[in-house]
């Protein structure tokens, strides 16, 4: 999901892309098919639906497998998959959708959810969902289900626009066998470090280990981009009031949790210093076994099998309000509304986000938690398989993980601003007080449009 190594190149990408969107069947009719059945979709022969979305090479495994699984219990039917690079997903997405060649299934973000419903781009799942006696939405996550509702208002409610391919909760790891080496107590998994706390044990686990007089350990490695948001969060601030209407980067608490964060590096030294990340990257130096802590996704189960040292799950430090935060992501798996087969593809759908076969595929590939909430408590009891305390993901998702804030608005451009400008506050040239002052204004202007855009799209109604 952040990590780009392993991804297909970008030439493979290009010539894969236009093939397969040269060829969409879902393009014509979608509309006028919504209410047929599988037979009258089409006059006869196989059912071709083209399926496109983003993963690493243990994702596109899984995805494959499934998929082969798929069109063997729905003899008929063949999907074409496109599979491209996280980071060039959104671009390769707009342009079939303004090509007018939109695949029939395909992964989105939340946040584009209101944007595509008034433009008509997805497909109400709702009647297809409702007629489906093996799908019992109380038995997946409630906060994936509602990030693909909306009414024509309110986000969350309403009907269903997507499934959630899954949830992902960026939860916080550590070295276990650091940990053991240095004689230092582990984490408690039910008590969260105070602040303070985790800067003492950061510190006492950065270290000169090869006596060349700089350190090659480090407590820290941490990305401002996915975890500042625990520490402003569970210092009681957040960058949105809740109308979703006004900026609230300038509160106090804010720039404590932002100039904590800025200090791990500057003033405690438990994080590597720009120099030291150009000669090795903090993902690269967890890998290896040189850093204490650092965050862990589902998504990175598969490729942490291979760690040369134990690590665990455990709570994130917390600031103020003495309780941990972080975010939990989700792609969701939508369905064009101008397929010409809309029962198939809504199978294709459901078989990969609500299915017990399908999304056991997926978890025993170590690549996402399971979607259903009986079989995650039943993969998080079994501690023989790392990381061991999985409940810390399910703990994440249920009670104190979030959407990240772009999700709120119609676009998130607001809120890309903070970490575009964020580099000298990380490099200590600015205060953190001094750079939420300067740049609330900055994203309360875009916020402003971005909501005239949505009362625009309210106004017009959808197409």
């Amino acid at each position: 999901m952040l990590k780009t190594k392993n991804w297909v190149t970008l030439l493979s990408i290009v010539l894969l892309l236009s093939t397969v969107l040269a060829g969409c069947g879902g393009n014509n009719g979608g509309a006028k098919n919504a209410g047929k059945t599988t037979e009258e979709g089409a006059s006869g022969g196989t059912k071709e639906l083209t399926f496109m979305y983003r993963g690493g090479t243990d994702e596109q495994k899984a995805y494959s497998a499934v998929v082969k699984k798929f069109e063997e219990d729905h003899p008929g039917v063949k999907v074409k998959i496109v599979v491209t690079a996280a980071d060039q997903y959104a671009t390769k997405l707009k342009a079939a959708i303004t090509g007018k060649k939109l695949p029939d299934v395909f992964y989105f973000e939340s946040g584009d959810l209101k944007a595509y419903y008034y433009n008509d781009i997805l497909m109400n799942l709702t009647p297809y969902i409702e007629k489906n006696k093996d799908i019992d939405l109380n038995n997946i996550w409630k906060y994936g289900v509602d990030l693909y509702r909306y009414d024509g208002n309110m986000a969350g409610q309403g009907d269903i626009y997507g499934m959630p391919k899954d949830v992902g909760p960026f939860a916080l790891g550590y070295n276990k066998t650091m940990f053991e080496k240095a004689g230092i107590p582990l984490p408690d998994k039910d008590k969260p470090y105070t602040w303070q706390e985790f800067i003492d044990v950061a510190k006492k686990l950065t270290k000169d280990t090869n006596g060349d007089g700089k350190a090659d350990q480090f407590g820290t490695g941490f990305n401002v981009n996915w975890v500042l948001q625990s520490l402003v969060w569970s210092n009681g601030a957040d960058w949105l009031d809740s109308s979703k209407r006004k900026v609230t980067i300038d509160d106090p608490k804010f720039a404590e949790a932002l100039q904590y964060f800025a200090d791990m590096q500057n003033v405690y030294k438990v994080t590597p210093s720009a120099e030291d990340a150009q000669t090795l990257d903090t993902y690269q130096r967890w890998m290896k076994g040189e850093l204490a802590f650092f965050p862990v996704g589902p998504w990175d189960m598969s490729t942490y099998e291979k760690l040369p040292f134990d690590y665990d799950l455990m709570p994130y430090p917390a600031g103020s309000t003495g309780k941990s935060a972080t975010w939990t992501g989700s792609l969701g798996i939508g369905v064009s509304s101008k397929t010409k087969y809309p029962e198939e593809a809504v199978a294709l759908v459901n078989y990969l986000t609500a299915s017990k076969e399908g999304m056991k595929m997926l978890v025993d590939a170590k690549v996402q938690i399971p979607n259903m909430l009986d079989m995650a408590k039943e993969w998080a009891a079994d501690t023989s398989t790392k990381p061991a305390n999985k409940q810390e993901f399910l703990d994440v998702v249920g009670e104190y993980g979030r959407v990240l804030p772009g999700h709120y608005t119609w676009t998130a451009e607001w809120y890309d601003l903070f970490f575009t400008d964020i580099q000298p506050v990380l490099d200590g040239k600015i205060t953190a007080a001094d750079y939420v002052k300067q740049e609330q204004p900055k994203m309360q202007k875009l916020l402003d449009k971005a909501i005239e855009q949505e009362e625009k799209a309210k106004a017009k109604g959808k197409k």
